[in-house]
């Protein structure tokens, strides 16, 4: 098969190549439906006790480091959203060092698909989406709940960041996920930059300390992923006190993060050797 010209038509083909797996691992899911029913109830239930530690703080105490619950939980789901969408769309990458120390990448490679969209949809789980379904209920929840005067700028940053935040994201999981070209038990890795990150962005920036805030700014960008456009639709001061402009630059550190991961999967791939079995 000749592989498709131009970058649009190529990127077209990634996208139908993922889909068409990962709706081959739908139907295998679907033809057990009370198991996925019930996998997926765990999994939001599961994910959900990551809020209960937050409705547990604040039943001591009304503002944790002047942020009140509302605006926290716009911080945890936005966090939660972003990062479940990337696991459902490419959280499969993970499992590229088994790939490379196994030899079986060259599988992926000869076939007439893009590698990096067969093996983001390998083993597609729509369990994963329970982190999602249960972070979407909290976002509604506290965009009713927050005290914030809705203009039209602040109504558009809510997709918008959370568009960037999952792109962000994909990018984060498939970068990190490249080190394993080169060292195969990175796996832990790319779990400490994703879920990590996620996990602390789930907290009001004002709870670390500065060097903290700014490595997530000038060093990983997860601060865009929703600390910093939250800042705007919330009416907050900046902790780092940086220009106005920096809550608006998601779309600007999403592409770059993408550029950079893609950068990443080309070099790894021209590092890849085969074992040759």
């Amino acid at each position: 098969m000749v592989e498709p010209e131009g970058p649009v038509a190529r990127a077209g083909w990634a996208v139908r190549s993922w889909w068409l797996i990962a709706g081959m691992w739908i139907r295998s899911t679907m033809a057990y439906r009370a198991s996925f029913v019930l996998s997926l109830v765990a999994n939001a239930l599961i994910t959900f006790l990551d809020f209960t530690v937050l409705l547990l703080m604040f039943g001591h105490t009304r503002q944790l480091a002047g942020w009140t619950l509302p605006e926290t939980a716009f911080l945890y789901a936005t966090s939660s959203i972003a990062l479940g969408a990337a696991n459902v769309l490419v959280g499969s990458v993970s499992g590229l060092g088994e790939r490379v120390r196994a030899g079986s990448l060259d599988t992926m490679l000869v076939r007439p698909a893009p590698a990096l969209a067969q093996l983001a949809a390998e083993r597609f789980s729509l369990r994963r989406l329970g982190r999602l379904l249960q972070a979407l209920a909290v976002l509604g929840w506290s965009l009713t709940a927050l005290d914030v005067h809705w203009t039209w700028d602040r109504v558009l940053m809510v997709p918008a960041l959370l568009l960037c935040g999952t792109l962000i994201f994909c990018a984060l999981f498939v970068g990190c996920s490249c080190v394993q070209f080169w060292w195969g038990e990175a796996a832990e890795l790319q779990n400490s930059v994703t879920y990590g990150g996620a996990t602390l962005l789930q907290y009001p920036p004002t709870v670390f300390a500065r060097e903290v805030v700014a490595g997530t700014v000038f060093g990983v960008p997860l601060a865009f992923v929703n600390w910093l456009p939250a800042l705007h639709v919330l009416g907050r001061p900046d902790p780092l006190g940086l220009p106005a402009g920096f809550r608006f630059a998601a779309p600007l550190a999403a592409a770059l993060c993408l550029l950079a991961a893609g950068l990443a999967w080309r070099a790894g791939l021209r590092a890849y050797r085969s074992t040759g079995s």
